[in-house]
C-alpha cells in the first residue's frame, strides 16, 4: 500500500482587514493631505503624525484595496491614477458628508427633512415654480417634492400621508380629522372648442342634448382608491380622458373634444382665435378650491409645525400668490 506523504502545513494567511474598517472619512482626508501637501512630511506634519505612522496607514489601505496608491519610483508623493480617482471621490464624499452634518444640524432646529406638495392641474406651474425658487433661496435644508395630482386625488395625497401641503383641493371635502384648510379661490372656467370643431359655429346656447353628441375632453382623477369624479361629463358622451389640466387644453386646441378649462388658461387662445369661446344653457357656477394641510406633522422628532410647512402657508397667506396661482400661466 502507498502512502502518500502529509502535505506540508502552509502558513496561515493573515485576514485583510476589512474596507469598511480603513476606508474611513479620516483616511480620505490623509489622502487628500497628502496629495495638497505633496509629501508624506509635510502631510505627517500637517496631521500631527510621524511619517512612519502615516505611511503605515496608507500601506493599510493599499493593502485593503489591492492597489498601490502612490508611485514609490518617486521622491514626491505623486498618485498613481488609481490613488487619484479615489482621492477625487474621497473629496466628493467628503463635501457629501460636511453637507449631511449640516443639514442634521439644521433638521434639528425645526426644519422639516423633506416637504411633500400635491399640486392640482389647474394650478399655475410657473407660479409654484417661483415659489419654489423663493424657498430655496433660504437655503433651508428641506428637499421639496411636488406631487401631480387632479381632482380627489388631490386630497387622497395629502389623507393618504404621501403630501404634507395640498394647493387646489375641493374645501368641502377638507374637513376630515387632522386637516386644516383655507381657500385659494375662485376661478373662472369657460366652454370652449376649436374653431374648426363642429359646435364653434353651432346656435347658442348650447343644449346638453347637443354637447352629449360631441366628444368631450376630461381630466383623469388621480385618486388610488375609489373611482374618482368627471366633471361635465354627460350620460352616453363619448370621452377622451387625459392627465392634466394642460393636456386637456392642448386637446381641445386640436379639436379633439370639448369642455370647459380655467379662464385664465384659455385666455390667450381664445385672444389670438384659436379657441371660441360658447355659451352654454346648463349653469356654470364659479368652483372655488382651497389648499390644506396637516395639522399634526408627519417628521419624526418634529414637536410642532415644520419650519418649511410654515414658510409655505405663510407664503399662502398672499392674496397675489392665491391669485396667481389659479391665474398666472
Amino acid at each position: 500500500m502507498i502512502k502518500t506523504p502529509n502535505p506540508k502545513p502552509t502558513a496561515r494567511t493573515k485576514p485583510a482587514t476589512p474596507l469598511v474598517q480603513v476606508l474611513t472619512p479620516e483616511a480620505l482626508a490623509m489622502l487628500c493631505s497628502i496629495s495638497t501637501e505633496g509629501s508624506f512630511a509635510k502631510a505627517a506634519r500637517a496631521l500631527g503624525l510621524v511619517p512612519s505612522a502615516l505611511t503605515y496607514r496608507v500601506r493599510l489601505l493599499e493593502d485593503a484595496l489591492d492597489v498601490l496608491l502612490f508611485d514609490r519610483s518617486s521622491r514626491q508623493a505623486v498618485l498613481t491614477p488609481a490613488g487619484q480617482e479615489l482621492v477625487n471621490e474621497g473629496q466628493r464624499i467628503m463635501q457629501d458628508l460636511n453637507a449631511v452634518a449640516n443639514r442634521v444640524q439644521r433638521v434639528a432646529t425645526g426644519w422639516e427633512p423633506q416637504l411633500s406638495i400635491a399640486v392640482d392641474t389647474i394650478v399655475s406651474p410657473s407660479t409654484m415654480q417661483d415659489l419654489v425658487e423663493q424657498f430655496f433661496s433660504l437655503q433651508a435644508p428641506t428637499r421639496i417634492r411636488l406631487r401631480d395630482e387632479s381632482l380627489e386625488g388631490t386630497l387622497e395625497s395629502l389623507t393618504s400621508g404621501q403630501s404634507d401641503l395640498a394647493i387646489g383641493v375641493v374645501p368641502d371635502a377638507t374637513i376630515l380629522a387632522g386637516l386644516q384648510s383655507k381657500p385659494l379661490g375662485p376661478f373662472d372656467m369657460v366652454f370652449v372648442v376649436a374653431p374648426h370643431h363642429p359646435l364653434a359655429n353651432a346656435p347658442e346656447p348650447l343644449s346638453d342634448a347637443l354637447i352629449s353628441q360631441h366628444r368631450i375632453v376630461a381630466v383623469a382623477d388621480s385618486v388610488q382608491r375609489g373611482r374618482g369624479i368627471s366633471l361635465g361629463v354627460l350620460g352616453g358622451q363619448e370621452v377622451f380622458t387625459v392627465a392634466s389640466m394642460g393636456a386637456k387644453l392642448e386637446a381641445q386646441l386640436r379639436g379633439l373634444g370639448c369642455g370647459s378649462v380655467p379662464e385664465s388658461m384659455a385666455r390667450p387662445y381664445i385672444e389670438s382665435g384659436r379657441l371660441v369661446v360658447k355659451a352654454i344653457k346648463r349653469p356654470r357656477g364659479n368652483p372655488r378650491v382651497a389648499y390644506a394641510w396637516r395639522s399634526v406633522p408627519q417628521s419624526p422628532g418634529l414637536k410642532g409645525q415644520g419650519r418649511a410647512l410654515a414658510w409655505w402657508l405663510q407664503a399662502l397667506e398672499s392674496p397675489a400668490t392665491r391669485r396667481a396661482l389659479l391665474e398666472q400661466r
